[in-house]
């Protein structure tokens, strides 16, 4: 479907966990909508059932669509290009706000939302993630991988629920923000989900990340041009706010050694933070290291191996991927 040419609009991504908070503060923001504009809303909910898009207004001025079935985050792009076309098309918003389903990667709706096709006709603005405050001290709930995955994510934390917080979530809330000190992240406080549209409303600018072929492939390689990375496996490395953040993502079928991967990454030394999730022959893991600690437990079975640390100093990351693929139990390709 062919989108009418229109001034590109400002749009929000609203992410955050399940049951953080994410449609209260969209109607928060949604009652700031200045008379005579209209504001989309394009609501994806997991489930076949659409509940969340009967608590927001219904009133003239919005525009309110639903995307029912998986995540528009991962699954086909196609529904969801086609849903986002129809609303810019039918409705042709001033504004428009986009809630993924909580067990999305808002990361990856970002790339597809920042692609070439869309840079004339969506103005996306920094990504928010909610986060429940109330549940800030629960690590069971905010060690579990997605959870970490949306917050690395966010270019700006939104903590709701802050009227019931505890001391105890106080306290973790201020480690939770020095842990992810390297991302530059703003942090918001939200009571009852109220937030002003100008806090959230900065253009989103993207994380500069380099991919290129793991580092043995590297050097067996005769050419220095650049090569363009389509598929797994592949290395990474992205800089912000003064850190670097080095990466590796391998075939979800690779297998590794549980106690040598450990070996591996307890040897790393003038790190900020270790993080990894991987296909072990004990199952799924995730690792979570930072200076005081090293944590890691069971997993759900991710969509594919991966390593990132964070650091300020360079390294021999050579030697570090050798050390990384030298624990993998399974050698085929």
């Amino acid at each position: 479907m062919k989108i009418l040419a229109q001034q590109a609009v400002p749009t929000h991504v609203i992410s955050g966990f399940l049951g953080a908070g994410k449609t209260t503060v969209l109607k928060a923001l949604l009652a700031q909508k200045p008379v005579g504009e209209k504001w989309a809303v394009l609501m994806n909910e997991f489930g076949q059932i659409g509940i969340d898009q009967q608590l927001l207004p219904q009133d003239e001025g919005y525009a309110v669509k639903e995307l029912l079935g998986g995540c528009l985050c991962c699954s086909s792009q196609l529904p969801m290009h086609i849903a986002l076309s129809r609303l810019l098309n039918e409705q042709q918003p001033d504004r428009l706000f986009i809630e993924p389903t909580g067990l999305g990667h808002p990361a990856e709706l970002l790339e597809q939302l920042t692609e070439p096709h869309w840079q004339s006709h969506l103005a996306v603005r920094r990504l928010v993630t909610v986060v429940d405050g109330s549940r800030l001290s629960d690590r069971a709930w905010t060690e579990q991988y997605l959870y970490q995955d949306q917050l690395k994510a966010a270019h700006t934390v939104l903590v709701s629920h802050a009227d019931v917080m505890q001391d105890t979530d106080q306290n973790a809330l201020a480690a939770l923000q020095h842990e992810y000190q390297a991302y530059g992240q703003i942090w918001l406080i939200s009571e009852h989900g109220q937030v002003r549209l100008d806090e959230i409303d900065q253009p989103y600018i993207a994380t500069q990340r380099k991919i290129q072929p793991l580092l043995k492939i590297q050097q067996q390689q005769l050419t220095t041009e650049p090569v363009k990375i389509t598929q797994l496996p592949y290395h990474y490395i992205e800089q912000a706010q003064g850190y670097r953040v080095a990466g590796w993502k391998f075939s979800k079928r690779w297998q590794f050694n549980f106690y040598d991967v450990m070996d591996v990454l307890c040897e790393q030394q003038d790190w900020l933070r270790i993080k990894a999730i991987l296909n072990t022959e004990q199952g799924w893991k995730s690792f979570n290291f930072n200076p005081e600690q090293f944590n890691y437990q069971s997993a759900a079975e991710n969509v594919d191996n991966r390593v990132e640390i964070i650091y300020q100093q360079d390294r021999d990351w050579q030697a570090f991927e050798a050390a990384l693929l030298a624990c993998r139990i399974d050698q085929e390709s």
